[in-house]
């Protein structure tokens, strides 16, 4: 479905944030006269009349008698497509879409690298931009990484690299190369289980023409096994890590030590990053270079510097344990206090727990609405660790028990929302309360055309 579409329809939009007010004004610009109603919560009605003061604004969640008046509903990703309101809808007709769809709809044509995963996908999608553009590639980078598609929908770049979210995947439209980067359980409170999650995950292998997957994961390997076009990454024979390099095959490449993004899992992601521009045509092997001035991204695995003696690392954006133990890969052989915890979604421990076991940090801090369970898993497993009941008092307690000159690590495992707005607000408040200028934490760079 293109905007075009809409015309004469009666539509409704489903969600206020960054994503849903791209929607609002490309279909504004496309077509002015259209009547259009936003749902949003309470708090946000204000503001979306000051928008647009066209908008129809019901500041309440929709049920499915107030869908069932509308031929379309745009969604907001954050809004799980398997509402039960959402499927009622479908069920009597609806059309249920969103910017993502609305985007891939109006650029048929578009080159597309489209990246997904449950860790790396947007350091993988910033890292392919960076790369290209260092090529002379017109690159547009834009998606879940921070900038919704339909505020680039008038714009052209001779290569899109988009990453998307498990709430987005079935949303693309046909891509040239379609990037799996790993594959974990993540957002179950969305998608309902484990195997859905995945499931959705894996919808971009449907649309994609090739398919690059990481060649480390036995069942991302065996999932996707039967797409006709598959590569790898990961794997001796292309680009992959050993040595302390990035090589492309038998070749080293680039140096670890020169990235500038820590852990070997960012040097796995550079080989994705490469891998997929090798796929695309591209010359990887002179891109390389450009990977020493990739900056790292905010709140992934971020050196903040040095304060009150500490180190002080923020990786807000570490949602699952596996990240949070990649997170602690990276920092082997230093003192490590780590922060985990957050909102409790239900995700399981055990494998973090059995790392601990064998390998813990200096300390470990639980904190936030899934401590108490994360603490008690770890202490029936032998595990020492500390408890507090939020971040603020999780930060005091790492500087009373964290030797000088030790690291203090916030890498929760964990969503954000039992104490904030996002993990990015989540990482502000971690530098914050270590020290540091909060506004020095800039967001992701190269966003948009370059």
């Amino acid at each position: 479905m293109r905007i075009a579409d809409l015309d004469g329809k009666r539509v409704a939009v489903w969600g206020f944030g960054r994503e849903g007010r791209a929607a609002i004004k490309a279909i504004r610009s496309r077509l002015p006269q259209l009547s259009l109603t936003l749902f949003c919560s309470d708090a946000e009605v204000a503001s979306a009349c000051a928008f647009d003061a066209t908008l129809d604004v019901r500041g309440h969640e929709p049920d499915a008698t107030a869908l069932a008046v509308f031929d379309v509903v745009v969604k907001s990703p954050g809004i799980s497509a398997y509402k039960p309101a959402l499927q009622a809808a479908r069920e009597a007709g609806a059309c249920i879409t969103s910017g993502t769809a609305l985007w891939f709809a109006e650029n048929p044509d578009a080159r597309v690298i489209a990246v997904t995963g449950t860790k790396g996908k947007s350091t993988t999608t910033a890292m392919l931009a960076h790369l290209a553009r260092s090529l002379g590639v017109r690159t547009a980078l834009a998606g879940n990484i921070g900038m919704p598609l339909l505020e680039l929908l008038d714009v052209s770049a001779d290569l899109w690299a988009i990453e998307l979210s498990s709430f987005q995947t079935s949303e693309a439209g046909s891509v040239e190369l379609g990037v799996i980067t790993s594959l974990y359980e993540e957002h179950l409170d969305w998608h309902g289980s484990r195997e859905r999650y995945i499931d959705d995950k894996l919808k971009l292998a449907d649309v994609s023409k090739q398919l690059l997957v990481n060649a480390t994961q036995g069942f991302l390997l065996k999932r996707t096994a039967r797409h006709p076009h598959r590569i790898v990454f990961g794997h001796v024979d292309g680009w992959h890590v050993a040595g302390g390099s990035i090589r492309r095959g038998s070749q080293p490449v680039f140096e670890i030590t020169n990235l500038r993004a820590p852990g070997a899992h960012n040097a796995l992601n550079a080989c994705a990053a490469l891998a997929a521009l090798e796929a695309m045509g591209f010359d990887a092997l002179k891109a390389a270079a450009a990977l020493a001035t990739f900056r790292p991204l905010p709140h992934r695995l971020q050196p903040l510097g040095e304060h009150d003696g500490f180190h002080w690392v923020n990786d807000s954006i570490s949602t699952t344990p596996l990240a949070t133990l990649a997170a602690l890969g990276s920092l082997q052989g230093k003192a490590v206090t780590v922060i985990v915890g957050g909102h409790d979604r239900g995700l399981d421990w055990s494998e973090f727990v059995f790392a601990m076991k064998a390998h813990a940090p200096h300390a470990i801090v639980a904190q936030g609405a899934n401590g108490p369970r994360i603490a008690r898993v770890l202490r029936e497993a032998g595990v020492v660790v500390e408890e507090t009941g939020d971040l603020a008092a999780a930060v005091e307690r790492a500087r009373a028990i964290t030797p000088a000159s030790g690291t203090i690590l916030l890498s929760p495992g964990a969503p954000s929302f039992d104490q904030f707005h996002d993990y990015a607000d989540r990482g502000r408040h971690f530098a914050e309360m270590a020290g540091f200028d909060v506004h020095e934490i800039v967001g992701i760079e190269g966003l948009g055309i370059a």
